[in-house]
């Protein structure tokens, strides 16, 4: 490649960034520099600061790749001068000004479903437990599913409500991959978020954790992302 790119992973709310092993391992394999993310998801503000810290550490220009959540803080940290391209898998995209909790307050198309998230618990969100395997990862072994259900990490609502101040794909190319069966964020929303952005619009049939259970794809998108702008 002419002109080497790394690619920093970003996880969403109530999971850790081992979600993406399988698809770090593909794009090592690849060759490509992969930094990953373990945000916090306390602030907004302190999970784009990890993911700045980890851009500062890339060897290359960046593509940066957020899941869920991780589309607010990416869309704020895209704006980072080293990042030459913003991915998104069934993510958030928010503009400036918007927080995703608002933009989780739109309705979902019918036949759609929205997260089952539980009322604030000292300021701490969790997907209910018993929701969580078949509302994030339907298409995951049960087995892990449960697991991660059990092991949440709790979104502080903070980090959901606050609005993100720049947003990076308005002057960055973007790229979105959307999770047809995506029962956390609707699949709908994700198409219009991704047509604002401008975003070049691919598709798999997933579950809202398509690097789980779709990684050789979610791999091939991201790269498809890299040699765009390699």
């Amino acid at each position: 490649m002419a002109d080497p790119v790394s690619i920093v992973l970003v996880h969403g709310a109530f999971v850790d960034a081992s979600g993406w092993q399988a698809v770090y391992a593909h794009l090592s394999d690849e060759g490509h520099e992969v930094l990953v993310v373990q945000n916090p998801t306390i602030t907004l503000e302190g999970d784009v600061a990890a993911t700045d810290q980890t851009i500062a550490a890339a060897l290359h220009p960046v593509v940066l790749v957020g899941h869920s959540y991780g589309g607010a803080v990416v869309t704020q940290a895209g704006d980072n001068p080293k990042v030459k391209a913003i991915a998104y898998i069934a993510a958030f995209v928010p503009d400036a000004g918007e927080s995703v909790a608002a933009l989780n307050a739109a309705p979902a198309d019918a036949g759609e479903a929205k997260a089952p998230v539980l009322p604030p618990d000292n300021g701490y969100l969790i997907v209910d437990p018993a929701q969580f395997p078949q509302a994030f990862a339907a298409d995951v072994d049960p087995a892990i599913t449960r697991f991660m259900a059990a092991a949440q990490v709790p979104w502080w609502l903070a980090a959901a409500t606050a609005p993100v101040t720049r947003a990076g794909w308005k002057a960055k190319p973007s790229f979105y991959l959307l999770a047809k069966a995506d029962r956390m964020v609707p699949p709908s929303a994700q198409r219009r978020m991704a047509e604002r952005a401008g975003a070049t619009l691919s598709e798999v049939d997933s579950s809202h954790a398509a690097m789980l259970s779709h990684p050789r794809e979610v791999a091939a998108f991201i790269s498809a992302a890299v040699e765009a702008v390699a």
